[in-house]
């Protein structure tokens, strides 16, 4: 019986993490590929290598500590106890995957790792609080510094940087396999600046894979390596491997999400959008928090988004409320143009986008609730299963 269930799981772990693969390229790489900066191929071939070295790497030690300060007895990890905990875990990123929606593992799974600690009276109430607090605050933190950027600093941003996505559907940064030894190639249009804000959101997103490996990794196999029926390295492996299935399959629909439908993001937005949720997920690590990069990076996404589709009026117009009144650029007397900020209505008025071709609410919405529906469905599936199905014993 024990043979099987650990068989059992390790094909739930396998599942999480092939889920984990699709919830966690689109915040990383959505960006790039909406830019057109890559494919969607290049993009999971990367986020594969780079989830593997961040796991290999920094992974074991999250691994070690994820079920020791969340819980006060971690004695209620029991090899059926810890199945159900992952069946929970992909079960609900699953439900957001084929949604097209990227959910938090993070959040997912501490929900049912939580509800396990709650049903069984071992919850660390402290631990679980200030982790919750930082969820909140996160996100907000990167939706209002990516609206400022957007509605203020933007169009100084990209005179500087000076590039766009690629043209067409030919993306920027492509493989020429036609040698004994593949080389990079460039559109045919890009020039220096253009290359180097591709390679730089290109890092970007590698670090933010990197990143995931060094947490997510134990959101897969943590349960399992606490039964000590497994060593550490093997499981990293399998959950790598599944990870990676899931970057070149399920993602697909994520980094669609991310970088088309819900903002028009060219190549200096997604550059905006990267180092901002990038900066934030690294310093949340830095204090010890599980990051929600999913979240930060969403929400980062939209509120550029937001800032850029507000665009269209003036600071002295908003400081009145004149909701109605939108003032164009070559309709302001010089006398006007030196009193308003110099970092709105930069733009020609041919050029200011359009709040329906940068922010899609449908879109946000859609992608906002589905990020909370499932870590809720994780966290309330768990808690009802280890409190009133018999057969676990707490």
């Amino acid at each position: 019986m024990t043979e099987v269930l650990l068989i059992v799981g390790l094909l739930v772990a396998v599942f999480v993490g092939y889920n984990i693969g699709g919830a966690t390229t689109g915040p990383a790489f959505g960006p790039a590929v909406g830019a057109n900066v890559i494919t969607k191929l290049m993009a999971a071939v990367l986020m594969s290598v780079f989830f593997f070295l961040g796991a290999i790497t920094i992974g074991p030690q999250v691994v070690d500590t994820l079920g020791r300060e969340l819980v006060h007895d971690t004695g209620i990890f029991t090899l059926r106890s810890n199945v159900a905990v992952l069946f929970f875990i992909g079960g609900a990123l699953f439900v957001g995957n084929y949604a097209g929606v990227p959910a938090s593992t993070s959040m997912t799974a501490v929900g049912a790792i939580a509800a396990l600690g709650l049903a069984t009276g071992e919850l660390a109430w402290g631990v679980l609080g200030e982790i919750v607090v930082w969820w909140i605050v996160a996100p907000i933190i990167g939706f209002w510094v990516a609206g400022v950027v957007g509605r203020y600093y933007y169009p100084r941003i990209n005179e500087w940087i000076a590039i766009e996505g690629s043209r067409g559907d030919k993306q920027m940064v492509t493989v020429d396999r036609s040698g004994i030894v593949p080389r990079l190639q460039f559109g045919e249009n890009a020039d220096r600046r253009e290359i180097t804000g591709a390679f730089v959101v290109i890092g970007i997103g590698c670090l933010m894979g990197f990143s995931s490996g060094t947490s997510n990794i134990a959101n897969a196999i943590a349960p399992i390596y606490g039964t000590g029926d497994i060593d550490m390295i093997p499981l990293i492996l399998i959950g790598s491997a599944a990870v990676a299935v899931g970057c070149f399959t399920i993602a697909r629909r994520t980094m669609e999400t991310l970088g088309n439908d819900i903002t028009n993001l060219p190549l200096t937005a997604a550059i905006v959008v990267a180092v901002i949720s990038s900066t934030i997920v690294i310093g949340l690590s830095w204090i010890g928090i599980p990051a929600s990069f999913v979240v930060i990076a969403t929400m980062s996404i939209v509120g550029l988004g937001w800032g850029r589709a507000t665009r269209t009026t003036t600071l002295s117009d908003a400081a009145r409320g004149e909701e109605e009144t939108h003032v164009s650029v070559g309709a302001l007397t010089a006398e006007e143009e030196g009193e308003r900020s110099p970092e709105i209505g930069e733009e020609e008025p041919e050029d200011i986008p359009k709040a329906s071709d940068l922010f899609d609410p449908s879109t946000t919405a859609r992608v906002i609730l589905m990020q909370n529906v499932v870590p809720i469905i994780s966290t309330v599936g768990a808690f009802l299963t280890f409190r009133f199905v018999p057969i676990f014993g707490f």
